[in-house]
This record gives structure tokens, sequence and C-alpha cells, in this order.
């Protein structure tokens, strides 16, 4: 639907400062991320930004202490996301290898309650007595939930990393590097990066107060695979200080040192341990996880990483791997009807779209919106929300946006344009959501296609492919797929090596009944394998002939398939050449 460009990228850093011994793609690449020296590839926890410099790790710090001395109960709150989930798996079973008398943990429905420490989830986790309720991943912007666990006699201890609202609840204490003022350096924790940074403080110290039951297995560096798991499935970017704490994760993985859960996971995924990436956190663990809190309960995706028993970890582990082909079913029918009102507006508009879309149907799953809202937005380079029925009269929505657009401020700026019109809205620069009357949509519809136009540019929504340009002849083999993938983690922030180049098709086959297998002569004459996959999933997609020339944007990945180790361009697009 939209003519897009491709970009390339230039070197932010010379060259020069990099270790000469790196592969010359890499260091290429390096550049055009702006890496200045070797220092920044040294992914090491000691360059970690120090504990005690996140605000709120103090007055966190002392109210567990407290219940550690006191035997008070902890129940953590997570939320229903694969950061939520592993979240809460850092959280309570570092308690419990500090000593923590049986903390538990608490998870909503999403169906029945909604996002985060609501008044309705506070009572239900007041049934379970305990003394001290901690969040994670969610509760900065939980006034009322917080005033209710109040009511209860109940502390609060709100570790989140979400943008705050205008008023911060009254909890015991708040950490989040997100809040205004605050000076951690970096603000792209996952709050699976906040709660690790909060047991890793709160282990320190009860060590220097010698009350550790066993100190040499409290290490929270044991933990930083499911740090690595949630922070890459939540998507937020990949700083220096998020690399590393990925980087060490995967480390930790490969060395097979991660808890049976994840272990399962990767292990139904297809993917071997020693050779895990950040990727396959992202599109192959985190939607297995995702999928309990999608369609059921996230208390099963928690159960399956906090269990140390192999065997049931396997079963909850196929249980998730159920729940996942499951959503992809229903996925894929809301995608077709997602795409089928896309169509017909841009029918009605004469071949234009407005700059942000809100697309609904009643019938759809509100577990499965976000995804949906992903799928059209990449199809149309626009910011995407899709909405499901909730509570009778109101809609909930899920949005996805484009690089370069803070989804969650846009939705801020409606909401000061337009009071009343949102109930209630959180989230993140590229994901967010919200609850409205269901009679507003068609004014919030309008509103929101208007505050995008208002704070994107038209280069936001061109959709433009950003490439770090051609291999090179003698760059098309196995040595330069190893260096990329070594070379991350990579993610968002820190975009995985993508690359263009014009290509002749000398054979193409389809695989899988919708996969695309492509045979390539580079302009160097060489030759090698591609595959586009979801092809043929596009009603529009050309049919390719030997003979015929492609334009290509690529990744250069390392396909193992059948025992294999050799090059496989992946395709991100590709299109008949054009003069």
């Amino acid at each position: 639907m939209i003519e897009r460009r491709i970009i390339r990228r230039s070197l932010v850093a010379a060259p020069g400062g990099l270790p000469a011994s790196l592969h010359p793609v890499l260091r290429r690449v390096y550049c055009a991320r702006g890496v200045r020296d070797a220092g920044e590839l040294e992914l090491t926890l000691d360059k970690l930004l120090p504990v005690s410099s996140l605000g709120g790790i103090p007055a966190a710090v002392d109210l567990l202490l407290s219940c550690h001395r006191d035997g008070r109960r902890v129940l953590v709150v997570g939320d229903f996301d694969a950061d939520g989930a592993t979240s809460t798996a850092v959280m309570v079973r570092q308690l419990r290898r500090l000593g923590f008398r049986d903390p538990g943990f608490l998870v909503p429905d999403r169906f029945r309650f909604g996002y985060g420490l609501t008044p309705e989830i506070v009572r239900v986790a007041a049934a379970m007595q305990p003394d001290l309720i901690v969040t994670v991943d969610n509760g900065v912007s939980s006034v009322e939930g917080v005033a209710e666990a109040r009511r209860h006699g109940i502390d609060v201890l709100v570790t989140d990393h979400h943008l705050p609202g205008p008023a911060l609840p009254e909890a015991a204490a708040i950490v989040n590097p997100n809040l205004a003022g605050e000076p951690f350096a970096s603000k792209a924790l996952a709050g699976v990066g906040v709660a690790f940074y909060l047991m890793a403080a709160l282990t320190r110290a009860l060590r220097e107060q010698c009350a550790l039951p066993d100190p040499s297995a409290c290490n929270p560096a044991d933990l930083l695979d499911l740090v690595a798991l949630g922070t890459v499935a939540d998507v937020v970017p990949l700083d220096f200080n998020n690399r590393i704490l990925v980087a060490q994760g995967l480390r930790r993985i490969r060395a097979g040192r991660c808890v049976p859960g994840l272990a399962a996971l990767l292990e139904i995924a297809g993917r071997r341990l020693d050779t895990v990436v950040a990727q396959d956190l992202g599109f192959q663990v985190g939607p297995r996880l995702n999928a309990a809190g999608r369609l059921d309960d996230m208390t099963l995706g928690i159960d399956c990483l906090l269990s140390d028993d192999p065997g049931e970890a396997r079963a909850l582990a196929t249980r998730l791997a159920e729940l996942n082909a499951e959503r992809r079913e229903i996925e894929a029918r809301m995608q077709g009807e997602a795409l089928a009102q896309v169509d017909s507006l841009v029918e009605s508009l004469e071949g234009s779209l407005p700059a942000g879309l809100c697309l609904y149907d009643d019938g759809w799953h509100q577990g499965v919106i976000g995804l949906v809202a992903s799928r059209v937005k990449e199809r149309v380079h626009r910011p995407v929300i899709a909405f499901a029925p909730g509570d009778p009269g109101w809609l909930k929505g899920s949005a996805r946006s484009v690089p370069g657009l803070h989804v969650r401020d846009v939705l801020d700026a409606v909401a000061a344009h337009h009071p009343g019109l949102l109930e209630k809205f959180g989230g993140h620069a590229m994901a967010a959501g919200m609850t409205l009357r269901a009679d507003r949509l068609d004014e919030f519809n309008a509103a929101f296609a208007q505050e995008v136009a208002r704070a994107a540019g038209e280069d936001v929504l061109s959709g433009d492919l950003h490439s770090d340009g051609p291999l090179e002849a003698g760059e098309f083999n196995f040595d330069t797929a190893v260096a990329l993938r070594e070379g991350g983690p990579w993610g968002a922030g820190f975009a995985e090596p993508a690359f263009d180049g014009r290509f002749g098709v000398l054979d193409t086959r389809v695989v899988g009944n919708r996969h695309l297998k492509l045979k390539l002569r580079a302009p160097s004459g060489e030759v090698a394998d591609a595959i586009a996959f979801r092809y043929l999933d596009d009603p529009g997609a050309l049919a390719l002939r030997p003979q015929d020339t492609i334009d290509l944007v690529y990744r250069a990945a390392l396909d193992e398939y059948g025992g294999a180790r050799r090059l496989q361009l992946v395709s991100e697009w590709l299109r008949p050449a054009q003069a």
C-alpha cells in the first residue's frame, strides 16, 4: 500500500576505534550504530550501571529487609505478558532463596481485572493475607489500587518501568527509572530489569548483614536468563545497559545454566541451547509464554518459569505451546478481517489512509488485538489501534506504533485535548493500551488520527526501510553469518543488521505452503540461498520466475536446518526490480 524507500545507514563512528580483528562487515555495522571503541563491545557485568544509582532502591530495600527480619509475608503482583511473567519469576525465585517466608504471587486475569494493581485485584490479594504487596512491571499508575491496599492495612512497594500518570500512588516506596527527576541513566530498563536491580540490591544488603541462609546459592546473576527473556520479549531499546543484561543472560542459557522452563520452551521451539540468540527469545519463546496471558491465565507461564522439575516444566511448556498454536489460528482470522477493513478504507479514501488507524470488530479476541495491530502496522506503516469488546458498553484497545512516534504521548495529547474521551490508558513509545466507551469509538478515531498527524513528520509515516548497504564480493559466506550472529545481541534500538541489493532469480519453490525459497545471483556473481517467510500470506504477492530481477532487503542469517551450517538471506522486503 505504501511505496517504500531504502535508506542506507551512514557511519556514525569511525572504524578506526574498533579492533582490527573484527569481521569487516561487523565493523561497518557497529560504526553505523555509533559504536566508537572496543569498550562498548565489552558486555560484562562490571560495566552495568551501579545498583545503587537507581532511585527508590534504598527505601525499597529497607522495606524488604523489615519483612525478612520480622517474617512478614510478601506477595508479588505481576502483569500478564512476558515481561510481567519474568519479573514475577525473578522476584519470587530470589525471595525464596533469600529466606523470605512463603513469598507468593498473583497475576490478574486480563479479562476479569484488566491491567495493573486495580482495587479489584487488591481485594483478591487481601484474601491471601500478605503484609506487603510488591508490584512488578506495573503499579506506577495504580493510584486507586494502592489506596485500596492501604485500606486493607497492606503496604505496597511499586516496581515498574512505565511512564507515570499525573499523580503517583501513595506507595511505601516506588522504584521506576522513568519517574520525573530520576537520574538513572538507562530509562529503557524493562520491568524485569527493575526487578533484577532491586533483588541485587536486597541480596547485597542481606549479605552485608550476614543474614543469608546460603550466600553461595543466592547470586542474583543466576537470574539473568529470565532477565534476558523479559527484556527482549518486551521490545525495550537495547541500550548499552540492556545489551549487557541480555548478553549475560544468553551466555548462561548457552552454557545450560537456565531454568528448566526456559530450556523446555526453547526445546519445543526447536532451538538449541548452545546457539541461542536474542531473536530466539523474542520470536520463539516470548510468544509461547505470552500465549498464556492472551488466552488463559499467565499463572501457567509463571509456574513454568518457577518450576525446578524438568518433567513438570516440560509439561507446562507443552501446554504453553498448545495455547500458542490456538493463538496463531485466532490471530490469522482476525488479521484477515483487519486487513479487509484497511482495504475497504483505502478504497473509500481513493488510495490514501489517515495518519493513524483504529480498527474494531465485535468478534475479536481481547488477548490478540495487540498482535493484530502489530501486523497491520507492518503493512501500512502507521500507528494502529485494534479494539475488542470489554465490559458491556466498553472497548479495550491495544496500540502499536512506528519508530519516531511515541504512541503513549499521542494518547496523552488525545486525553488533554478531549477530556473524558479516554477512560484510562498507559504504555510505552511503541505500544500502549486503553479503555473507552464503545459509543465514542468514532470520536476517538478522529482524535487519534489528528494527534498522530500533528506529532508525526512525513518521514515517520513513509515506511522507509533502513539498510546497512550491500554485501560485497567475498562476503556472501558462512563466516559473515557467524560474525553477525555472534556480534549481537540485536534488537530494538540496536537493530539487527539488514542489507540490500539487486539480485537475479535462478530458482524458486514454495515450502510449508506459505514460504518462498529462492536461489539468487548477486551482482558480484556469487550464488546465495534466500527465503521469504510468509510470502504467500500476502494476496498481492507477485509470482517470481527464473530470469526475473528483484530488489531485496535481507538479513544475512545462519541456516542450520537439517544440520546444515550455511549462509541464508532472509527477506525483509522484496519487489521486482525497477529501473
